[in-house]
C-alpha cells in the first residue's frame, strides 16, 4: 500500500508537471486556406451573446439577423452555413454578411449601408441590448474577432472575442463603425494566411450627401439611437492588412489566454492535498486497522474458546443484504458510469489537442456521440448489478437504463427550448436538430444500451465472499456523525473541495461565453475527483462498518454524489455574486442548465462512491474466515 501511495503521488506531480506542455500541444481542427492579393476573404456573422467583464445581465443569444437590430443585409437572404451538431446546440447562427474584405486591399471608411428610420419599439431594444453588454460576433478566416484586453494580475494584453454593440456611459450609443485589422502570413510564391483579426467599433454620428455616401470627416461626435422612431444608422467600416510572423499553426495563441495561470496551479495543489490527506487516512485504515482486524478474526478461529464476532465481522452476514429499491440503484449507477466513461474519454481527446476551438462546436459534438455510445456501458453496469441484488425485472431495467437519464435530459432541454424560442433567442435549437438528436439516441444509444444489458444479464451472477442471513440484524443507535444525513453531507464536502476552484472558471467560460482552455489541468482534477470520490466513501463505509450499520448502498452513492448538491448551491452563489440577471427567462435558464449539470455530476461521483466501496467490501470479507 505504501508503494501504491507513492507511485500515485509521483504520478500526480509528473502529470501536473507537463500540464505546461500539454497546453502548449495543439493539433487544428481544419486545413489552413491560402488567399492572394485581390481574393475575397469572407466575414460571416454569428449571434450576439452578452459580454461583460464583472456582472453578466442575460444569458440570451440573438440572431446578427433579427428583424428587431435592422443590421445591414447581404443581396438577397442571407445564406445559413454548415454547422456541427455542437455548434447548433451551442447556439451557433453563422450567416454571411455584406462586408467585402479582398487580401491585402486596405479600405478606408467604406459603406456599409444606411437603415431605413428605426421603429421606437426597436429601438429601445438596441439601446436595451446595448446597456446589457451585448456584443457581435465576426469570424474571419475561421477566427473569431476580438479585441485587445488586459490581464489585470499579469499585465498581459490577449485577445478578447467580441465586438460590442455599444458604449453605455450614462446615454447608450451605438457602435456605428468597424475598424477591421487582419494579419495575415506570408508564405512563398505569394500566397498568405489570415493569422489574427481584430476588430475595434466606434460610435459615429456620419452624415451622408444626397448620394447616400458617408462624408466621414464631418462626423458629430457618437451616434445615440433616438427612441422616438426618426434615427437612421449610417453603418461604415474600414479594413488594414498587416504582415505577421505569426505562423498559422499557432495562431490560436492568442485567443487561448489562462487568466491567471497561478490560480489553476493553486486548485490543482489544493485538490492534491485532499487526495494525499484522503490516501493516507484509507492508507493507515488498509495497513494498519483492516490488516490487524483480519489477522486478529482469522487467529481466533484457530483457538478452542472461540469468542463472540466483534467489529465489522459482526454484519458479515448482512453486508450484502440487497438495499432498497435495487431497480433504481443500478440504473443510477449504471448512468453514472456511463458518464465517466464519456468524461474522461473527451478530456482525454482534448488534452492530445484534437478538440482544439478551431474546429466549432467540436467538443459539444464529441460529448454527445460519446455519450451515445457508452449507453452500452451503462446497460452492462446496470444488468451485472440488478443481477447481483436479486432483480429479476430485466426488462424493466432495460428500459430504464435505456431511458431514464436521457429522457430526463431530453424532457428538460425540450421544456427551457420553448423559453428560447419564446424570447426570440438563437439559442433555440431548431426541431430539426433536436429530432436528429432524438433520432441518434433511439437508433444508437438505446441499441447499444440494451446490447449491453443483454451481455450483463448473461454473465454469472456476481457472488459475494460470504452468506446473507436470512434475519436482518438489529443496527445499533448510532452516533450523529454517522447518522445517515449527517454523514453524508460530511463526506460530500471533499470531491466539492477538489474541484470548486477550477469549477469556478467552467462557469466563467459558459456564461461569459470565453474559451476554456485549462484543458490539462482540468484533465488532472478531473482524476484527483475521481480518487476523492472513491477514498472518502470507502473511508465513511469503514466507519459505518465498525458501527454495525450495514446499509452502506445507498450511502456510498450518495456521499460522493451528494457534491452535485453543493455544485448546485455554489451555482446560486455564483448568480447572486457574480450575475445580475434581472429577467424571469434568464434566471429560469441559468437554473434549469444549473441543474441538470448538478444532476450528471452526482450521477458521476455517486457511481465511482458506490462502485469503489462495493470492490473494497468484497475485498475485506474475501479476506476473513467465516463459519
Amino acid at each position: 500500500m505504501k508503494f501504491l501511495a507513492r507511485t500515485g503521488s509521483s504520478a500526480l506531480l509528473l502529470l501536473a508537471l507537463g500540464v505546461s506542455k500539454i497546453q502548449a500541444f495543439y493539433l487544428p481542427g481544419v486545413a489552413p486556406h491560402d488567399y492572394v492579393d485581390g481574393d475575397n476573404v469572407p466575414l460571416y456573422v454569428n449571434s450576439l451573446t452578452p459580454m461583460a467583464n464583472q456582472e453578466l445581465k442575460s444569458v440570451l443569444a440573438y440572431d446578427y439577423y433579427d428583424p428587431r437590430f435592422h443590421f445591414c443585409r447581404p443581396d438577397g437572404e442571407p445564406q445559413q452555413q454548415s454547422e456541427s451538431l455542437g455548434s447548433i446546440l451551442f447556439g451557433d447562427r453563422i450567416f454571411n454578411s455584406r462586408f467585402e474584405l479582398f487580401m491585402g486591399k486596405n479600405e478606408e471608411c467604406k459603406r456599409l449601408c444606411v437603415t431605413e428610420p428605426i421603429p421606437k419599439d426597436d429601438a429601445k431594444y438596441i439601446n436595451q441590448c446595448i446597456a446589457d453588454t451585448y456584443a457581435l460576433n465576426f469570424v474571419i478566416d475561421g477566427l473569431p474577432a476580438a479585441h485587445i484586453a488586459m490581464d489585470e494580475r499579469t499585465g498581459e494584453e490577449y485577445y478578447n472575442i467580441g465586438v460590442r454593440l455599444g458604449e453605455n456611459d450614462g446615454v447608450a450609443a451605438l457602435n456605428n463603425h468597424f475598424e477591421i485589422n487582419i494579419d495575415y502570413h506570408e508564405l512563398a510564391g505569394g500566397k498568405k494566411r489570415v493569422v489574427g483579426v481584430l476588430v475595434s467599433a466606434s460610435s459615429r454620428d456620419t452624415p451622408v450627401d444626397e448620394y447616400g455616401t458617408p462624408q466621414c470627416g464631418k462626423q458629430k461626435g457618437a451616434f445615440h439611437l433616438k427612441e422616438d422612431g426618426s434615427s437612421e444608422v449610417v453603418y461604415t467600416y474600414s479594413v488594414n492588412w498587416k504582415s505577421s510572423p505569426t505562423v498559422w499553426a499557432t495562431r490560436w495563441d492568442n485567443y487561448l489566454h489562462v487568466v491567471d495561470p497561478s490560480i489553476h496551479w493553486f486548485s490543482l495543489v489544493n485538490s492534491i492535498v485532499i487526495v494525499l490527506f484522503l490516501t493516507g487516512m484509507v492508507a493507515m485504515i488498509l495497513l494498519r486497522a483492516l490488516h490487524k482486524d483480519i489477522s486478529r478474526y482469522n487467529s481466533m478461529e484457530a483457538q478452542e474458546d472461540v469468542q463472540e464476532d466483534y467489529g465489522w465481522k459482526l454484519i458479515h452476514g448482512d453486508v450484502f443484504r440487497p438495499p432498497s429499491r435495487p431497480m433504481l440503484l443500478s440504473v443510477v449507477v449504471g448512468a453514472g458510469a456511463q458518464l465517466v466513461a464519456m468524461t474522461a474519454l473527451t478530456l482525454a481527446f482534448a488534452v492530445l489537442g484534437f478538440l482544439s476551438p478551431s474546429n466549432r462546436g467540436a467538443l459539444a459534438t464529441v460529448m454527445v456521440i460519446f455519450f451515445m455510445i457508452f449507453g452500452c456501458i451503462a446497460g452492462f453496469i446496470s444488468a451485472r448489478l440488478y443481477k447481483m441484488n436479486g432483480g429479476d425485472k430485466w426488462k424493466v431495467n432495460i428500459l430504464l437504463s435505456a431511458t431514464l437519464l436521457p429522457g430526463i435530459i431530453v424532457s428538460t432541454f425540450v421544456a427551457l427550448n420553448f423559453f428560447l424560442i419564446a424570447s426570440k433567442s438563437s439559442g433555440a435549437v431548431p426541431f430539426g436538430t433536436m429530432v436528429a438528436v432524438i433520432s441518434i439516441w433511439l437508433l444508437v444509444s438505446v441499441p447499444l444500451n440494451v446490447v449491453g444489458s443483454y451481455f450483463g444479464f448473461r454473465k454469472p451472477k456476481i457472488e459475494h465472499p460470504v452468506r446473507t442471513n436470512q434475519i436482518p440484524r438489529q443496527i445499533p443507535d448510532q452516533p450523529f456523525y454517522l447518522r445517515p444525513m449527517p454523514s453524508i453531507f460530511m463526506g460530500g464536502v471533499l470531491p466539492f473541495g477538489a474541484i470548486f476552484i477550477e469549477l469556478y472558471f467552467i462557469m466563467n467560460s459558459i456564461w461569459f461565453h470565453r474559451i476554456y482552455y485549462g484543458i490539462g489541468f482540468l484533465f488532472l482534477v478531473f482524476i484527483v475527483l475521481l480518487l476523492t470520490c472513491s477514498q472518502v466513501t470507502i473511508l465513511m463505509c469503514y466507519f459505518h462498518l465498525c458501527s454495525e450499520d450495514y446499509h452502506w448502498s445507498w450511502r456510498a452513492f450518495m456521499t460522493s454524489g451528494v457534491a452535485g448538491l453543493y455544485v448546485f448551491l455554489y451555482s446560486t452563489l455564483y448568480y447572486f455574486t457574480k450575475l445580475d440577471i434581472n429577467s424571469f427567462t434568464s434566471t429560469v435558464l441559468y437554473f434549469g442548465y444549473s441543474g441538470v449539470i448538478s444532476l450528471l455530476f452526482s450521477l458521476l461521483a455517486g457511481a465511482v462512491g458506490y462502485l469503489s466501496c462495493l470492490i473494497f467490501l468484497q475485498r475485506i470479507f474475501a479476506s476473513i474466515k467465516v463459519d
